[in-house]
């Protein structure tokens, strides 16, 4: 796990070693191991740290391999590694390191652009040619690794995090009003290529890009979630189904143990999390380090989940940590969680993350969490109904959009109100594959989109913000492809991740099972007042914040005259959105 980052002088002169060293210090806390610096001609590359695989020198970045003209900067983890590197070898390639950084490489002169589908695992990386000076880039599958990029007539940058292309100059730093859209309407997910900053793209998951030294771009897709049935699936029940799964998830915990160093949980205390604990369990692993955070009660909302976190912590042996946040400590933590955050995200629980990821590392260097499950097995509310919906946006939409178009044209300037992007990418997406059932649609629509550009990327951000590599095992492309292909009524029954719960029955208790469904709950910042209304109050008010003129004054006065009143269908504070965005933009002088 690691920052990573590049520059390309399109205009074929020498690359600046000043541009690249105020990227590299936004990318630090990714990898506070070590830094490394590789330039050639017009290409620089660069690299921060985080010791994971292979903790030698051998394994540094940029790596150089002069023998093949390659030379590789690699952000994430393939988890079957070993298993190429053998094959490789078979070959004949020969090897002078011992991690996954060095397989890439190889694999990329085995199988050119088509090794990314032979990777297990998640990873965004950059491969330049030495003899021509082209750059080749990829995003995993699922887009667990981030990848942002910048593209001008002179020149071409990449990173791992918007913030570190910020510190490049002449960027287009005006408002993206798609993204904005977006950002206000669907649920603070802004899907690729956008980002809210207008110069800043991010690469799309399952892609590649290939870049030529006179800025010629090339991208493709290499992967796409398919809900199409195999051979004989049809012939399968529910016990076969179930059987499946559970040999599919624990070896995918498996592949999450793949590490130099120990390898500990997020344990929220609700049924994905509390599986990951009990398939290490399971899989032979004992004394595992678990944490678990919880804060103040507001607004009569409990702000923890200790009981069922405990529950499992007790029932499994763990080393369980258990951090509780008084109010008044979450309140300075705020602008360094949002200062963090490589794109603005409104879930309150972000600041939930920041801080157990501040804990978590001081015990160890990796963890395994729960993000994904909801998407991937139909755990959320509005699943079921879809099962017989005859208008399936409409119905998607309104419970998962923040607001409709006609609300959030009261709610931006008029500069602002181009287009309901938000609906016209979910009709687009609903109806790409007519022969395909509702359900299906909106699992493919959230674990390919809104699960990229929300709860994975929190889990990024957050972790990496102290040195912390956050693992998936719910988004191994192997399990999710089965899970597509499981009947969506068997994922969606009795309320939602019908099959996962079974699959859970001989693993975990049934206590933690059969709980009603809860979330990360931050009530301080769904129910704002005192400090925390003034905080949110001194944002909106500012100078930066008039001067942008984002919102219609009359709107930000609404909200805060009843700062408890106003929250989306999905019970996020609207107020906490639009300071959120205000104070990301004020905090990176946007």
């Amino acid at each position: 796990m690691c920052g990573i980052c590049g520059l390309v002088n399109l205009k074929a002169r020498p690359i600046d070693l000043e541009a690249i060293v105020p990227m590299l210090s936004r990318l630090a806390s990714r990898g506070p191991d070590a830094e490394g610096v590789f330039m050639q001609g017009p290409v620089a590359l660069g690299q921060r740290r985080l010791k994971i695989i292979d903790l030698s020198e051998k394994a540094q970045q940029p790596m150089v391999d002069s023998f093949l003209g390659l030379s590789i900067v690699y952000n994430g983890a393939i988890y079957n590694y070993k298993e190429l590197r053998n094959e490789l070898e078979a070959k004949g390639h020969r090897f002078f390191s011992k991690g996954d950084t060095e397989v890439i490489l190889k694999a990329y002169h085995e199988w050119g652009a088509d090794c990314v589908t032979h990777f297990n695992g998640m990873f965004a990386f950059c491969i330049l040619h030495r003899d021509d000076g082209r750059l080749f880039l990829a995003r995993d599958r699922l887009g667990i690794k981030p990848l942002y990029y910048v593209h001008n007539d002179s020149l071409f940058g990449f990173a791992s995090t918007l913030p570190a292309l910020l510190t490049l100059e002449n960027i287009d730093t005006s408002i993206d009003p798609i993204a904005l859209n977006y950002y206000l309407t669907f649920h603070s997910v802004v899907p690729p290529p956008h980002t809210i900053v207008q110069g800043i793209r991010k690469l799309p998951p399952a892609t590649t890009m290939t870049i030529e030294t006179n800025g010629r771009v090339r991208t493709q897709r290499y992967w796409e979630l398919s809900f199409e049935s195999e051979p004989g699936d049809q012939q399968l029940g529910e016990m076969q189904w179930r059987r499946l799964l559970r040999d599919a998830l624990q070896a995918s915990v498996r592949r999450r143990l793949t590490a130099d160093v120990p390898v500990g949980v997020l344990l929220s205390g609700g049924l994905d999390s509390s599986l990951l604990v009990g398939l290490l369990a399971d899989a032979g692993q004992s004394g595992i380090n678990t944490f678990s955070i919880g804060f103040e009660a507001a607004g009569g909302e409990a702000g923890d989940e200790f009981q069922y976190s405990d529950l499992i912590a007790n029932h499994f042996g763990t080393r369980h940590h258990q951090i509780t946040v008084a109010t008044q400590h979450l309140l300075p933590a705020l602008d360094g969680c949002i200062r963090s955050m490589s794109e603005p995200m409104m879930s309150h629980d972000c600041i939930g993350f920041y801080l157990l990821s501040q804990e978590v590392a001081r015990h160890v260097k990796v963890v395994q969490s729960g993000q994904g499950a909801d998407e991937v097995f139909g755990g959320y509310h509005w699943y079921p109904p879809l099962m017989a919906s005859t208008e399936p946006v409409t119905d998607y939409s309104r419970v998962f959009f923040d607001c409709n178009y006609e609300t959030y044209k009261t709610m931006v300037h008029a500069d602002y109100r181009q287009g309901d992007w938000s609906l016209a990418l979910v009709k687009e997406l609903f109806g790409r594959d007519r022969d395909t059932a509702a359900i299906d649609n909106a699992l493919k629509l959230d674990t390919t989109v809104m699960l990229v550009d929300d709860p994975v990327k929190r889990v990024d951000n957050m972790t990496m913000a102290w040195g912390l590599e956050g693992r998936v095992p719910f988004l191994d492309h192997e399990l999710v492809e089965l899970a597509a292909r499981i009947p969506a009524a068997l994922k969606v029954r009795q309320g939602g991740k019908h099959i996962l719960k079974q699959a859970a029955r001989d693993i975990i208790p049934a206590a933690v099972i059969d709980r009603p469904k809860g979330y990360f709950p931050v009530p301080a910042l769904k129910y704002i007042q005192g400090e925390y209304l003034a905080f949110v109050t001194e944002t909106l008010c500012s100078t930066a914040a008039r001067q942008r003129n984002l919102f219609d004054p009359a709107y930000v006065d609404l909200l805060l005259s009843a700062p408890l009143d106003h929250h989306t269908p999905l019970r996020g504070s609207k107020l906490w959105q639009i300071a959120l965005l205000e104070r990301w933009l004020n905090i990176h002088r946007i």
